[in-house]
């Protein structure tokens, strides 16, 4: 009860301390009033709002802090002091209305743009660490819908902007600085930024191809001054987040049996069934779950980049290896590998006369996977469907080879091709060998 009344008493002490406090927040450019300034005092939820003229109005106690913050214009803090009233003036953000965006036409300065465009720097695209640009701007770009195709290493993205516009197809237009690309084959690390341009008005330049939008990508170009040599890596590891658990053959025998109760059948003989044995007599026991998904699937990334220039050239040049190795086979049947080689240049003739330059990319990628099937065909269907069994990996003496005999041209008409389908880690994928026999 005494140290409610100590509370209690403290608050109303501290009510009646505080005084109140206005003034009028202007702008320094013009000195014009902001109106919907906010004001609110340090390390408390209590504040103010200016009014059509400028005007706040708020209670403060001596010493606390005032914090004034309006769009477009750099945060001030002021001491209360005795003055009760206390006039603000703040200073514009040149550094954020100074950005300059890409368009259609060229570049603009932010604060005087008006059409309906969103840009994401390439420094937030390559500290994500993602495989794909379009995987980075997921979340960062409003009235956009990004969706992956598959969980497939190097799979595409779909990408929508303000909805569906056609039956047909809905994806934007790429531009790669000024080029149609495809943006799903740069390097993260080579992005300056990336523009969303997403009305009519800025994607009007264009035509009909911009219809569902565009996608403006600037790649980064050289600087003048010293040469600077960059290198960044990662490397990661990749796992299935929760798996799906399997009867063992134990509990699907169990299951089998009540199956054929309920069918008023008989239940199963399992001991005159040899298939299910192995040859020491174990019964064979496959989860096909984990047959199928392969633990730590490395994912790696090397960037190395060097820029520089001088008056009259610039230059920037980058290298950049991938690899991603799918959770579904591991390396050998699910995998993303991608060589990224680019260099962007500019010489400035004649005393700014006349400007030349390149920007040449080359990308080699090497891509392995399954077939992404649908929701009634497809890998992991299969393994849900497989008997606990079936053994993974059976002897070479007891496989069933089938020979399909194809009759060779003329010329080597004693040649034959023998193909051997050799056992699978799991239902749906399939590896085909193909020795000569002469």
């Amino acid at each position: 009860m005494l140290i409610v009344l100590l509370f209690t008493m403290q608050a109303v002490f501290g009510a009646i301390s505080a005084k109140p406090v206005s003034g009028k927040v202007t702008s320094a450019t013009d000195g014009e009033p902001l109106i919907g300034a906010t004001i609110q005092l340090l390390g408390d939820n209590s504040g103010s709002v200016t009014d059509l003229n400028g005007i706040y109005q708020l209670n403060a106690e001596k010493g606390q802090t005032l914090v004034f913050s309006y769009v477009g214009y750099l945060t001030k803090k002021v001491r209360v002091g005795d003055a009760a009233v206390i006039d603000v003036v703040l200073e514009e953000d040149r550094q954020s209305l100074d950005e300059v965006v890409v368009i259609g036409y060229g570049v603009q300065k932010k604060k005087l743009l008006t059409g309906a465009t969103t840009q994401v720097k390439g420094e937030d695209i390559a500290k994500l660490n993602t495989t794909n640009p379009l995987q980075a701007m997921q979340g960062q770009t409003p009235g956009v819908t990004i969706m992956s195709t598959s969980g497939q290493p190097g799979s595409g993205m779909k990408v929508q902007i303000r909805g569906l516009g056609t039956v047909g197809s809905s994806g934007p237009l790429y531009l790669i600085d000024g080029i149609g690309g495809d943006i799903s084959s740069l390097n993260p690390a080579d992005i300056e930024s990336i523009d969303v341009l997403k009305d009519a008005a800025s994607a009007a330049i264009y035509g009909a191809q911009a219809a569902n939008g565009v996608v403006l990508v600037t790649t980064k170009s050289g600087r003048q001054g010293k040469a600077e040599v960059s290198f960044d890596s990662y490397m990661g590891w990749e796992n299935v987040a929760r798996k799906a658990p399997m009867l063992n053959s134990q509990e699907y025998m169990t299951i089998m049996n009540e199956q054929q109760i309920n069918s008023g059948n008989q239940p199963y003989d399992f001991s005159s069934m040899k298939s299910i044995y192995d040859p020491n007599g174990q019964l064979y026991d496959t989860n096909w779950i984990d047959q199928m998904f392969k633990d730590n699937a490395k994912v790696e990334s090397y960037n190395l980049g060097i820029t520089g220039g001088n008056k009259t050239s610039t230059f920037a040049l980058s290298l950049g290896y991938m690899d991603q190795e799918g959770i579904v086979g591991g390396k050998d049947v699910s995998n993303y590998e991608r060589y990224n080689f680019r260099i962007n240049s500019e010489h400035n003739l004649f005393d700014n006369l006349l400007k030349i330059g390149e920007q040449v990319s080359f990308v080699y990628t090497k891509s392995t996977g399954i077939g992404v099937g649908n929701q009634y065909n497809n890998t992991l269907r299969g393994a849900f469907g497989t008997s606990p069994w079936h053994p993974s990996m059976q002897p070479i003496s007891s496989m069933a080879v089938r020979l399909r005999l194809v009759p060779r041209p003329a010329a080597i008409t004693d040649s034959t091709v023998v193909h051997i389908m050799l056992p699978t880690i799991a239902t749906g994928i399939s590896t085909m060998a193909t020795p000569m026999v002469t």
